[in-house]
């Protein structure tokens, strides 16, 4: 093996052989020096100065690269997600209000423990599944607009008696009243139109009679009209009910007689107006100063349109006598 060392005496480099042992020594050495250079090296680079192994490098350019992708499709889910929830707000807000339908509540729950690629996930079915409800939802909203025209007949609008200035009396108001039989603060959940016996009570918007009950207690004879769309009106302490249970009313149908029957002081029309279960102001359902000749041409009106083509009740009664009695011949 051949070696170029120096030679202070002659201050020149001189080459020299060596052989034998010498030279695997110097061989090892070498190599020993070698590998700690690059293992200190290693250790400055990768643990002293925090470089990351190639592999390492690798993967966080690969993951860099994901998350930049993630990152841009997060964007794009908060876009979707915003105009999504103007649309709900707005389906909620006035479509469904105007049509008296349920509102739609977002059910979707959110996972903590879940990872970036999961909650991704999550987040992408979220919406889908949002966005099947909103076309449910939209089909409905559609088909009641087609059906709006009856909607608007079919909401409680007018008084349930002729409205004429000195017949009736505004006796008993919606709300928190003194019970005039039992005394003390009671609920009322309609409005009171003290007249006399025997003035007509009329239908305040189309449905079907869903309920007539006679009583010597609590609402006397009254009757229930189920207009859809979550609306009812009752009649109550009726003197003589002219309807029965399944018929079809249109706005201006006779209901009814004002009496006293049930629970009443005196001859009176007790009216309420239901939403869902809930009792509302009739008030606010009808307008007082409705001319009297326009109430009068709604009763004349539908008067000539049942003539010829609907069947009285008294009618009605006159044929199943007859099928009663053709029955047991």
């Amino acid at each position: 093996m051949r070696l170029i060392v120096y030679n202070p005496r002659t201050l020149n480099y001189e080459e020299r052989q060596l052989t034998g042992w010498k030279a695997v020594l110097h061989f090892v050495a070498l190599t020993v020096s070698a590998v700690a250079v690059v293992a200190a090296f290693c250790w400055l680079w990768f643990v002293k100065w925090g470089n990351d192994l190639p592999k390492t490098a690798i993967l966080k350019r690969s993951n860099d690269a994901w998350q930049a992708k993630m990152g841009v499709m997060r964007h794009k889910l908060d876009v979707y997600e915003q105009n999504l929830a103007a649309i709900e707000t707005r389906n909620n807000e006035v479509y469904r209000s105007i049509f008296a339908l349920d509102t739609i509540v977002d059910t979707t729950s959110t996972d903590s423990s879940a990872t970036a690629m999961q909650a991704l996930d999550r987040r992408l079915d979220a919406v889908q599944s949002r966005i099947d409800r909103q076309m449910t939802a939209l089909g409905e909203v559609a088909l009641v607009a087609r059906e709006a025209g009856s909607m608007v007949s079919c909401i409680p609008a007018v008084p349930p008696i002729l409205p004429k200035k000195g017949t009736y009396n505004l006796s008993s108001p919606f709300g928190t009243r003194v019970d005039p039989v039992y005394g003390g603060l009671a609920r009322h959940n309609g409005q009171d139109f003290a007249t006399k016996t025997g003035n007509p009570v009329y239908a305040t918007g189309d449905g079907v009679v869903e309920k007539v009950d006679f009583k010597y207690d609590g609402y006397g004879n009254e009757v229930v009209v189920n207009h859809g769309f979550g609306y009812q009106t009752r009649y109550a302490h009726l003197n003589t009910v002219d309807v029965g249970v399944g018929q079809q009313l249109r706005r201006g149908d006779k209901i009814g007689e004002v009496g006293k029957s049930g629970k009443a002081t005196g001859p009176h029309l007790h009216y309420e107006v239901i939403y869902r279960g809930d009792y509302l102001n009739p008030m606010s359902f009808m307008d007082m100063s409705m001319p009297v000749d326009e109430y009068k041409a709604m009763i004349v009106k539908r008067k000539m349109e049942k003539e010829g083509t609907r069947p009285t009740t008294v009618t009605l009664g006159e044929r199943q006598k007859k099928q009663g009695t053709n029955g047991r011949k």
